[in-house]
């Protein structure tokens, strides 16, 4: 048996599909990509928020020990005071990265995620 043979048009029309199904692939490859990229940076930005306090505590804590002489008391209280600061920040930029989840419609902590795929509720 000979394969079909089919008319100039219809190839270039089945080659276009192909095309137009590729980049459609691709493009939401990147969009993809570009979301994880953003997550990561979201996920670095509380990381930093979280040491940066502590760090910060601990630097004026010591200074504090340094001009007043109370060696422990400055660094132990300004670890603690950092560290509490850098847990309400942190917890506020994550209060913000929720809503603007929820304003984008993406599916929150605990939400069960819906697919719309009729056929697959029928089995």
């Amino acid at each position: 048996m000979s394969p079909t043979k089919e008319s100039r048009e219809e190839a270039i029309k089945r080659l276009h599909r192909s095309a137009s199904a590729l980049e459609a692939k691709v493009q939401a490859d990147k969009s993809v990509e570009v979301a994880a990229q953003k997550v990561v940076g979201q996920a670095y930005r509380i990381i930093a928020e979280l040491l940066g306090g502590v760090l910060i505590g601990l630097a004026l804590g010591f200074g504090v020990d340094r001009l007043f002489g109370t060696t422990p008391i400055g660094v132990v209280g300004g670890v603690l005071l950092g560290f509490a600061l850098s847990v309400y920040m942190a917890r506020r930029t994550a209060n913000r990265l929720m809503a603007q989840a929820k304003a984008a419609g993406l599916p929150q902590q605990g939400e069960p995620i819906v697919e719309a795929d009729e056929e697959n509720r029928e089995r």
